[in-house]
């Protein structure tokens, strides 16, 4: 009795990688009587494998036990070839059925698992796929009812032959309890035969490795917050909801090892000693734990007994101190979510909250098991139910309307109309924000898969009749809805379930899917009220720091879902300017973040400029006036994103025209700040570009130009620092203006300006053709500039070079009037000696101004104003060099030396230098002498 399975990394798997939901239902013929046998596969590819190797199988022989009822015993061999590395095994196998389930499985692979080995699928596949080949029998008992009593005899003592070591002493203990008048088994009428299944009265449960199943939960949970654990405990979760749906009496009890493990997990006595809560991941295992218990206590089909025993079970458990709450944390005491009612005003009027626990986000999810448990009964089944895939992308479930009184004309509700309701209804509870951040996650997460589910639902009349008549309800509501007319300051956010009910009515119901997401846009937990100062903006509200609502852990996702209702209805209005307008107060009335609002106002002018076809004006401008409102609230806070926001509003502003432009040019003190106003928008105004896109008659770009020469000047004067050499720029066109930005800078040079801003708007100056203006500006610089002796790589001595470089080209009388500014700003030997020798290289004056006279005579270096020059470049060297000896390490002796001779170099353009340099030298060694080596490698090179 042999089968052959290929042997590989695949098939090896396969043995330890059933997966749950991969359930393969095959015909098979019993005695006449077609039955069906289910039997859990690996994956896809893995189970190809199994297959391709069944197919392929040469079995001599096999058993498999039949009586009048369908099989329940088959055994045989299974042999996996060969391979590089492993020898060809052999295992038998023998599996034993009751009622089309397997309820026992041995194999000589010993592998324990919770899922059957390879060699079990193998033979089971075998039998299904290739049933000719199996021998059918009848129960043993039949055969030896058969037998005369020297058939049995002989039967009897080959079987005791064949296996004598392991049945020999079964069989003498047998045989004296058969002989003895007495025994036990002599007073029960008949005899066991394991081929003969069971009775139609006994318990009908699968084959479970108890011990097998303790072990995989406890490995798992050992494994922490590891992602592979957790997708292996979900599949055993799974596998409970599939023996439950089976009505499999193991699914409880595979509960309860499952729990009974999760509670001696040793991490919750640690949580509890710590108080801290459990990970999100554990959570969301506690969650299912509890769910799958739901399912499991609510089973119509169990007994009364069987539910008050796991009703003690439960409270047993519950009872341990380690048994975590609800939102898994380990507080001191329970969330007090009545805490809520007592407070962060009302919006309007006054209003409670009946339903302190809402159904959405409720641990045991009661929305979510009646929508399931009314849309099974519509479901229509697929027609090939052997077509198995484990890609994600499965279709959407087939409905048909159940009516719920069957064969009553007069009920006109269905099964299906009643899931969609009751959704609804769960959806549109006014109910208020659990305490806690997993609590609240979970009513994210809740809302998300309930609406997945009604999104699958195919909106025909029925259900758009249910679905009119529920939303006028809510809107109607009172109290009990969240999209009442009064809400409680701390209700769930309806802006999600608002967005499928908008989206699902609208082609239906326009004015009410309008009424009613309009009515959802609210966030009373953000309520404020506007600035005093602005009048004209009564909805402008200051932007909300989250900090202030430390309670609400997912406000950063609540209006992020406010803001995509907010898009979807301005996308639905496109064209409309009534809905538009609407919409855009319901927007700046009830949206407090800047960057949703510049995220809707992005959405708004994308879908208003098509690339092919015209822009829609109405959604254009309802884009600018989001954008606007930015500007106002951000001008005054930072926002990283600010800059962005200003490019983006020009770029807006452009695309619905010149007026547009002219309105944030005059008003920009209300929109951006004097440096946004200069260097961006007024830039980009005047920018080529932006006149040829526009494609404006010379009167408009006067007038643009005009604005934005008059918006400089403004800037310039507010903050002359950054808006300076901007305003200039701007101005450089018109005479009038120019000289005015110039004056602002000549103004504000003596106390608003660095001299670094100084140095740039001079290089300017000199670039556009004004060097005496760049002479001015640059000596205004250099007063408020301070170079030390040691800083020789000062930023600030390539402006000073130039300066300088500047002064010498406009004559004698200019470099007059700087060296002593530079004398008195740079105490720097090194830059002052460049400075000093570029002087002495060429005349003064001779790349000045045209049509200057110059005498193009070399400037004397013991005469002014280059003597004073020397002077102080001689006196920076002596200093410089006292300085540095102070402090000097012999690795940097050699450095000092070279120094040495560049000031060596100076000394020398004075008459007397070369008297002035020994003396220097003289008076380093008498007062360095200690310092011998230095000293010594001074006289070497100086004498």
């Amino acid at each position: 009795m042999t089968a052959a399975l290929r042997s590989n990394s695949n098939t090896n798997n396969a043995a330890r990688g059933l997966r749950p939901h991969q359930v393969v239902t095959f015909g098979v013929m019993f005695s006449g009587m077609h039955r069906r046998l289910q039997i859990f596969i690996p994956s896809a590819f893995q189970s190809a494998v199994v297959l391709m190797a069944v197919c392929k199988a040469k079995i001599a022989s096999l058993d498999f036990f039949l009586p009048s009822l369908p099989g329940f015993h088959l055994s045989g061999t299974v042999t996996e070839p060969a391979t590089a590395t492993e020898p060809e095994m052999t295992y038998k196998v023998a599996i034993s059925f009751d009622r089309c389930k397997i309820t026992s499985v041995t194999c000589g692979c010993g592998n324990k698992d919770i899922f059957y080995c390879a060699h079990v699928v193998a033979l089971s596949l075998y039998r299904i796929r290739k049933p000719e080949q199996v021998k059918l029998r009848l129960p043993i008992s039949e055969t030896l009812f058969q037998m005369n009593r020297d058939q049995l005899q002989k039967f009897v003592q080959y079987l005791i032959t064949e296996h004598h070591t392991e049945v020999l002493p079964t069989a003498q203990k047998l045989a004296d309890d058969i002989l003895s008048s007495n025994s036990e088994i002599n007073q029960t009428h008949g005899a066991p035969d394991p081929t003969a299944g069971a009775s139609i009265d006994d318990e009908n449960c699968w084959h479970l490795d108890e011990e097998q199943v303790r072990e995989q939960v406890k490995l798992f949970l050992s494994q922490g917050g590891y992602y592979g654990s957790g997708k292996q405990l979900n599949s055993m979760f799974a596998k409970v909801r599939e023996m439950l749906r089976m009505r499999d009496s193991n699914g409880a009890r595979m509960l309860t090892l499952i729990t009974e493990q999760f509670m001696a997990d040793p991490r919750l006595s640690l949580w509890r000693q710590q108080g801290t809560s459990m990970t999100d991941k554990c959570r969301q295992l506690w969650d299912e734990l509890g769910a799958l218990w739901v399912c499991v206590v609510l089973n119509p089909h169990c007994k009364l007994e069987e539910k008050s025993c796991w009703l003690r079970q439960l409270r047993k458990w519950g009872d341990m101190d380690v048994c975590p709450l609800e939102d898994g944390s380990y507080g001191n005491e329970l969330p007090n979510i009545t805490n809520a009612l007592t407070q962060k005003l009302l919006q309007r009027g006054a209003t409670t909250i009946t339903n302190l626990e809402g159904w959405v986000g409720h641990p045991l999810n009661p929305v979510g098991c009646l929508f399931l448990t009314l849309t099974e009964a519509c479901r229509l089944e697929e027609e090939n139910g052997l077509e198995i895939s484990d890609a994600g992308d499965a279709k959407p479930p087939v409905y048909q309307h159940v009516p719920v009184a069957m064969g009553c004309q007069a009920s006109s509700e269905s099964y299906l109309s009643l899931a969609l309701e009751v959704a609804l209804m769960g959806m549109g509870q006014q109910r208020v924000m659990p305490e806690g951040l997993y609590a609240q996650d979970k009513v994210c997460h809740n809302e998300e898969q309930i609406i997945a589910r009604l999104t699958e639902l195919e909106l025909e009349a029925a259900l758009v009749q249910t679905l009119r008549k529920q939303c006028i309800l809510l809107l109607e509501g009172g109290p009990f809805s969240g999209l009442g007319e009064v809400i409680h300051r701390e209700s769930v956010p309806m802006h999600t379930f608002a967005k499928y009910l908008f989206s699902a009515l609208l082609p239906h119901d326009a004015d009410l899917a309008y009424k009613l997401a309009l009515r959802a846009m609210r966030l009373p937990v953000l309520e404020t009220a506007a600035p005093s100062g602005d009048v004209t903006h009564p909805h402008h509200l200051v932007s909300v720091v989250p900090s202030r609502y430390p309670r609400w852990f997912t406000l950063g996702h609540l209006e992020s879902q406010q803001c995509e209702l907010a898009s979807t209805m301005l996308t639905a209005a496109k064209g409309d300017m009534l809905r538009l307008r609407t919409v855009l107060d319901a927007i700046q009335k009830n949206i407090h973040s800047s960057s949703l609002i510049f995220k809707l106002a992005q959405d708004a002018f994308k879908i208003a400029t098509p690339a092919d076809s015209n822009p829609d004006t109405t959604l254009l401008n309802v884009a600018l006036e989001l954008g606007l409102q930015v500007m106002r609230m951000t001008l005054s806070t930072l926002n990283w994103r600010r800059r962005e926001m200003v490019r983006w509003l020009v770029t807006c502003a452009t695309e619905v025209g010149v007026r547009a432009l002219l309105s944030i040019l005059q008003n920009w003190y209300t929109l951006f700040t004097p440096t946004e106003a200069t260097s961006i928008v007024a830039a980009t105004v005047m920018s080529h570009n932006t006149i040829l896109r526009l494609s404006l008659d010379y009167p408009q770009r006067e007038e643009l130009a005009s604005c934005a020469r008059t918006l400089a000047l403004q800037c310039a004067m507010k903050d002359p620092q950054n808006c300076a050499l901007s305003a200039l720029t701007l101005c450089e066109k018109d005479h009038i203006a120019f000289e005015t930005a110039y004056q602002i800078v000549i103004d504000a040079a003596a106390t608003g300006m660095t001299y670094a801003q100084l140095f740039t708007i001079a290089r300017y100056m000199e670039h556009r053709g004004y060097p005496l203006r760049a002479f001015k500006l640059a000596s205004l610089a250099m007063a408020h500039l301070n170079l030390a002796y040691n800083q020789d790589t000062h930023p600030a001595i390539n402006d000073v070079l130039w300066a300088c470089a500047l002064s010498h080209s406009l004559g004698k009388n200019e470099l007059a009037a700087i060296i002593p500014l530079v004398v008195k700003s740079v105490h720097c030997a090194t830059v002052l000696s460049d400075i000093l020798r570029r002087c002495t290289v060429t005349a003064p004056g001779l790349a000045g101004i045209p049509g200057r006279r110059n005498s193009g005579k070399l400037m004397s270096t013991d005469k002014a104003p280059l003597r004073q020059l020397l002077d102080a470049t001689v006196s920076a060297y002596i200093n410089t060099t006292h300085s540095r000896l102070t402090h000097i390490s012999p690795r940097h002796y050699g450095e000092f030396i070279e120094f040495l001779s560049k000031a060596r170099e100076t000394f020398l353009l004075a008459q007397d230098g070369h008297l002035q340099f020994a003396q220097f030298i003289d008076n380093l060694k008498q007062i360095y002498k200690g310092k011998k080596k230095l000293m010594m490698l001074v006289r070497e090179r100086f004498g």
